[in-house]
C-alpha cells in the first residue's frame, strides 16, 4: 500500500524517528526541568508553583534548543521569528498544562509535600508533552514538502495523432452547353 508521501511503513519509521528524537530532547528537558525545580524548592522559600514554573521556563529554553538543531533540524528553518514566537506560545501553554497539574494538587489537595510534588511536577509535564509534541510538529517545526520521486524510466507514450480534417469534395466542373 502507497500514499502520497511514500508507503504506510516508510511513514511509521519515520514517525518512531520523530518520536525517538523528540524523546530524547525531552527527557533531557525533564531532568533540567525537575533538577531547577528541586535546587530551586531546597534552596530558597519560594512557593511551590512558582519554582515551577521557573524550572519550565530553564526547561523550555533548553528544549528549543534541542528540538531546533537536533530533532528537527531538517525541518524548514525559513522565518525563525515565527517559529520562535510559536514556540513560545505553545510552550506558554504547555507551561499552564504542567503546572495546572501541579497547582491542583497542591493547592486544590493539599498535596504538597517533596514526593508528591515530584510527582504531580512529572505528571504535569508528561500531559504537558502529548501537547507540545503534536503542536510542535504541525505548526512549529513543519516538515519540509516530501521530494518528488526521480523520473521513471519508462518510455513516454507518443502522443495520439492529431484527427485530420475531413476533406472537402471539389465541385464539379460546370457542363458546357451544347451547340444545336
Amino acid at each position: 500500500m502507497t500514499t502520497q508521501g511514500g508507503s504506510v511503513l516508510e511513514r511509521v519509521r519515520g514517525l518512531v524517528r520523530e518520536v525517538a528524537k523528540f524523546g530524547a530532547v525531552g527527557g533531557l528537558g525533564v531532568l533540567v526541568n525537575l533538577g531547577v525545580f528541586n535546587l530551586i524548592r531546597h534552596s530558597t522559600d519560594l512557593q511551590v508553583v512558582r519554582a515551577s514554573v521557573i524550572a519550565t521556563v530553564v526547561a523550555i529554553a533548553t528544549n528549543y534548543l534541542g528540538f531546533r538543531y537536533f530533532a528537527y533540524r531538517d525541518r524548514a528553518q525559513s522565518g525563525r521569528t515565527r517559529e520562535m514566537a510559536l514556540f513560545a506560545g505553545f510552550s506558554a501553554i504547555g507551561l499552564v498544562i504542567e503546572n495546572g497539574v501541579l497547582y491542583t494538587a497542591t493547592y486544590g489537595f493539599g498535596w504538597d509535600g517533596p514526593l508528591a510534588s515530584n510527582v504531580f511536577k512529572f505528571i504535569g509535564i508528561g500531559t504537558a508533552t502529548v501537547f507540545r509534541f503534536w503542536s510542535y510538529r504541525t505548526w512549529v517545526f513543519k516538515a519540509l514538502p516530501p521530494v518528488a520521486p526521480p523520473a521513471a524510466t519508462e518510455p513516454v507514450p507518443d502522443p495520439a495523432p492529431l484527427p485530420r480534417p475531413e476533406r472537402r469534395p471539389e465541385p464539379l466542373p460546370e457542363p458546357e452547353p451544347a451547340n444545336n
